[in-house]
């Protein structure tokens, strides 16, 4: 298992300062953020420098009902071989649902969803996870998510799932300390339980990150100075285990480079924490579910395959009928979720509202990055607009059709007055969208019809 040490999320913002801050030894890139042929060159200035990159993928919903989309597996391989990374990381997540398998319509959430803890879904998660396997180049490892809600009848507790999963596939696992702590105030669920329950010799590394808290709900934002609980939950696993890397994770509201080195040092600090209480006790990072031990020596780039999970010869499908309950469970809620449709029976529905209001949230700051336009031309009231928007009218096609639909939405609905801030925006929408589709295309219709307004 390769020695990662301790590294922090490389995004653009920070990419100059990422380059400066002294004792990184690694970073992870969001993968669809990256191009394989034209790859920034901060991050080439950092492999050349030795610094290893971790492509971490957000869009392959392993979770979901359906097997994984060869496009965008192939398309997580080739960033793994163009950055040269040792292994690539996704999520235990959902984020599309329905299409042929329930025979309704395929909606995008546009954001990581929990799937249930059943048999019916580890079935599902455990065959697409082979699958992906499969098809990648190096060893695949799977982050345990934050959640908002919680699934009615599940059958296994989170370390549960997380071992079944790891022990049946040889999947590696990312730990995040961040989305333990994020369910045990929205969820209840034990942080200490879940690390009790843990195959520790599969892990790959970890992940800490901050949020905040409001109405008793804790909103994983990664926006925020990581607090003291998350902190204390890398100490108890460095306590249980050497941690093979540890990553700090920000994406938004970032503060001066000091201020993240700061936090690099105290995340520093809770593993030597941990380690010292480790040498104390006697423990050797064993894990109490597997009885495995995991290294606590080594450097980066070093190798401890011997302790790596053993990965199976043998790819076992999951039953299609579980494939369809799992999915029209999950199209039930992202229907209610993203599209207005009744809540399905056993979830709180006033947590579902919060979890809507967090999607539309999320789609507006995304649409925000991916379109910079749109905010400067409709000014203050964009964030509300387009939350309004996303309320009743579901995302298609990813966030760059997001906020064509947006716009269009915008300038037919007679929400905007003629002036400067319409004609801005009518004539970003058709720059973007084409003057001249096809004449029978519902584009055509469209065109003409801003065109004339």
């Amino acid at each position: 298992m390769t020695r990662l040490g301790t590294g922090i999320g490389w995004r653009p913002e920070i990419a100059d300062a990422v380059e400066r801050m002294p004792g990184i030894d690694w970073v992870e890139v969001v993968a669809e953020n990256v191009c394989p042929g034209h790859l920034p060159d901060s991050l080439l200035r950092l492999r050349e420098r030795g610094v290893t990159v971790v492509p971490h993928g957000v869009s392959l919903g392993l979770g979901g009902a359906d097997r994984p989309d060869e496009g965008r597996l192939t398309a997580l391989a080739e960033r793994a071989a163009a950055l040269g990374s040792p292994l690539v990381t996704e999520h235990i997540a959902f984020v599309r649902a329905g299409g042929p398998l329930t025979a309704s319509p395929q909606l995008e959430a546009g954001h990581l969803l929990p799937v249930p803890r059943t048999r019916d879904a580890l079935d599902v998660l455990c065959e697409n996870v082979r699958i992906a396997q499969e098809a990648l180049p190096v060893p695949l490892a799977v982050e345990n998510i934050a959640a908002l809600i919680a699934w009615p009848g599940e059958e296994l507790t989170e370390g549960q799932f997380l071992y079944e999963l790891a022990d049946r596939t040889g999947v590696r696992l990312l730990i995040d300390v961040a989305n333990l702590h994020t369910n045990h105030v929205n969820r209840g669920e034990d942080p200490a339980k879940a690390l009790a329950e843990l195959p520790l010799e599969a892990i790959a590394y970890v992940h800490v990150a901050g949020g905040f808290e409001r109405d008793g709900v804790w909103h994983d934002s990664h926006a925020h100075p990581v607090p003291r609980p998350v902190l204390d939950i890398l100490t108890d696993l460095a306590a249980k285990v050497s941690p093979p890397g540890v990553l700090l994770e920000r994406d938004e509201n970032f503060p001066e480079p000091a201020e993240l080195e700061r936090e690099l040092a105290s995340i520093r600090d809770a593993v030597r924490e941990g380690a010292r209480s480790r040498t104390t006790s006697g423990t050797s990072g064993t894990s109490s579910a597997s009885g495995n031990t995991s290294s606590t020596s080594g450097t980066s780039g070093t190798s401890d395959s011997e302790t790596a999970p053993v990965r199976p010869h043998v790819l076992v499908s999951a039953p299609e009928a579980a494939r369809q309950r799992v999915g029209l469970a999950q199209a039930a809620l992202l229907s209610a979720l993203v599209a207005g449709t009744p809540v399905p029976e056993g979830f709180d529905r006033v947590r579902l509202g919060v979890q809507a209001r967090a999607l539309a949230a999320k789609r507006a700051d995304v649409v925000a990055k991916v379109a910079p336009e749109l905010p400067l031309i409709l000014g203050s009231g964009y964030r509300s607009s387009f939350i309004a928007y996303a309320q009743g009218h579901p995302m298609r096609g990813g966030y760059r059709q997001d906020a064509l639909d947006f716009a269009e939405q915008l300038l037919l609905g007679g929400q905007l007055e003629e002036g400067r801030g319409r004609r801005e925006l009518r004539q970003w929408w058709l720059d973007r969208s084409g003057q001249a589709p096809r004449p029978r295309s519902r584009w055509g219709r469209v065109g003409r019809a801003l065109v004339r307004r």
